[in-house]
């Protein structure tokens, strides 16, 4: 009767199909050959293979699938009767190995390696074994990845494939992978996927590397260009600043000359400004000077002034000769004796008083 109950899951989902249940017979053997026979036991009783093979995914050498899992730790089963499949929840990674892939020019060419980071959520695991078995990265995974592979190459030339989208295989697999098992397997996450080189034909692959070769050529040409360019970028720099630097300090040194020149200039004009007013000031004291020595001697021009004048004068000689008869000038030359000049001394004054009275005025 325990056995009965046990199955009652079985029992169950057989109603739910619009059938019957009067005997179990019990199968042992394999999972998948256990599968396949009642699979096709059920087909030659009638039953649609649809419904045949959602009946038998309940059949295993221990019976019926459980409807709970079991964690780590230590747990009791039937000998014969119940058996485990470990499912792993943690972060593990699938390799899919040498895919095949078709471009749209018609080259085949092929993946060697295409690793797909995933983990399943514990509360999900009983859905996904129930639904895809306990071996679901197969159907999940490794045949999705063929498929979207293929679906990606097939809309993308070798070109596209092999260089210029290559860095973008990676992301949109992921993607798409995420968004295909969020509908179909809600649990399974897809962390990360990784895309390796594929393999070309060795014709092409040369071709590449030729490619790849003259690429690299150009590019260390335009970089030496660029240094070159850059070189004399920085030389023409380098002058521009140093003829700056020449204009400024040229600039700066006429600006002190030309500063030292008006300072010269206004030095100039104040001892100039300074000389002409001495030399005014001079002229006007000397103005002064013999305008009142001017006046002075018009002061002094009088009768007995000119007497006084005439008297000093006659004693101003130290010899001084009398008579009726005295010539204007007598020199004797003589070896022994000086010259004598003899002047009549009266007559010169008479004849120097006009001229006397003339300067005094």
């Amino acid at each position: 009767m325990t056995k009965v109950i046990k199955y009652q899951l079985l029992i169950n989902t057989i109603s739910e199909l619009g059938y019957r249940c009067r005997l179990l017979v019990f199968i042992f053997g394999s999972l998948g050959h256990v599968h396949r026979l009642v699979v096709r036991g059920l087909c030659l009783l009638g039953m649609p293979k649809k419904k045949a093979k959602r009946l038998s995914k309940y059949c295993s050498v221990g019976g019926a699938l459980l409807t709970s899992t079991s964690g780590p730790g230590f747990h009791l089963m039937l000998p014969f009767i119940t058996t485990y499949k470990a499912v792993q929840t943690t972060l593990q990674t699938d390799e899919v190995k040498n895919v095949p892939c078709g471009t749209s020019g018609g080259v085949m060419i092929y993946f060697d390696r295409i690793e797909v980071v995933n983990y399943l959520i514990p509360s999900a695991v009983y859905d996904i074994v129930r639904n895809f078995t306990a071996d679901y990265d197969k159907a999940l995974i490794f045949n999705k990845v063929h498929h979207e592979l293929n679906q990606f190459c097939s809309v993308h030339s070798l070109q596209e494939v092999y260089i210029g989208l290559f860095d973008q295989i990676d992301e949109n697999l992921k993607l798409t992978l995420q968004e295909d098992l969020t509908s179909m397997a809600p649990g399974l996450i897809i962390q990360a996927v990784r895309v390796t080189k594929p393999n070309i034909p060795e014709s092409i692959r040369r071709n590449y590397e030729l490619m790849e070769s003259e690429k690299t050529k150009l590019l260390i040409s335009q970089q030496t260009q660029k240094v070159v360019e850059k070189e004399a970028e920085t030389e023409r720099i380098k002058a521009v600043i140093e003829a700056e630097k020449v204009a400024q300090v040229a600039e700066i040194k006429y600006g002190q000359k030309v500063m030292e020149k008006e300072t010269e200039k206004k030095i100039s004009e104040i001892e100039d400004d300074a000389f002409l007013a001495r030399q005014k000031a001079k002229a006007d004291a000397e103005f002064y000077t013999a305008q009142r020595a001017a006046e002075a001697n018009k002061l002094k021009l009088t009768p007995e002034y000119l007497q006084l004048m005439k008297y000093q004068a006659i004693a101003a000689n130290s010899k001084i000769y009398f008579g009726n008869d005295i010539p204007q000038m007598f020199v004797d030359s003589g070896p022994l004796y000086p010259a004598v000049v003899f002047v009549d001394q009266e007559r010169i004054i008479n004849s120097a008083l006009p001229e006397l009275e003339r300067l005094v005025r």
